[in-house]
């Protein structure tokens, strides 16, 4: 990602509605997906470590980061050194050690996508689960997209494919971000037509940030349990064999 995305993930991680409903609906999530009490934990791409803290709850966290000065941001919340070992080698974290690991908004960065769910397959326990997250629609690539890097968004049968193709267990697979995507879409459409596909990510006024956040936070209550309709992100959850 370029050097903005970072600078924009550490002023807003904390205010912004998309980073804060989003927490709360992949909580949920992992919630359902029958991790056990006192897990061991793994991030894959924190950047400045805003999951970390939801991550606790459920057992004793490590994180990946490649970028330095967002992982330095990361190592600070988590009270200790982040991991910077890229997708697919993944040199130096622990084989079979796992009990939950995520991935959000990561896979769609690595070329190799197989290679990439092939090595963190092994770093699971038997069992061990792998939520993840990506980017959905690729008519929908924008802006957006080149300045984080993006190598591809996901439709569900690419992701179910990915999935089914390795040595993991597909078990919950559906869309996030459904209730504000129709929205979301006619912006985009908007936005390319008067020729402004605009990749800042800024904060909206205070009223409007409290609104979307609690729109998108509802789907907390369904996910991994109802499907949702089409979104702007899709999840899913995996199990070691």
């Amino acid at each position: 990602m370029e050097r903005i995305v970072y600078d924009q993930m550490a002023e807003l991680d904390q205010r912004h509605w998309w980073y804060r409903a989003r927490r709360e609906v992949l909580a949920a999530l992992i919630r359902r997906t029958g991790v056990p009490a006192h897990a061991q934990v793994l991030e894959i791409g924190c950047g400045t470590g805003h999951n970390l803290a939801m991550l606790s709850e459920f057992g004793e966290v490590d994180a990946l980061e490649l970028d330095a000065a967002a992982r330095k941001i990361a190592a600070k919340r988590l009270g200790r050194p982040v991991m910077k070992s890229p997708l697919p080698e993944l040199k130096g974290v622990p084989l079979a050690h796992y009990d939950l690991i995520g991935a959000f908004d990561v896979i769609e960065h690595i070329g190799d996508d197989v290679s990439a769910l092939a090595s963190i397959a092994t770093r699971l326990k038997p069992g061990g689960k792998l939520v993840i997250t990506v980017p959905a629609h690729q008519w929908m690539w924008s802006a957006h997209d080149v300045v984080n890097h993006h190598q591809r968004r996901y439709s569900k049968r690419a992701l179910k494919a990915l999935v089914d193709g390795s040595r993991l267990k597909l078990e919950r697979i559906g869309y996030l971000n459904s209730l504000l995507f129709p929205a979301a879409v006619a912006e985009r459409l908007w936005s390319k037509a008067r020729g402004k596909d605009d990749a800042d990510l800024a904060l909206p006024a205070k009223p409007l940030n409290a609104a979307l956040e609690r729109v998108f936070a509802l789907e907390r209550y369904a996910v991994g349990r109802l499907p949702l309709p089409p979104g702007l992100s899709l999840f899913a959850v995996a199990s070691a064999t």
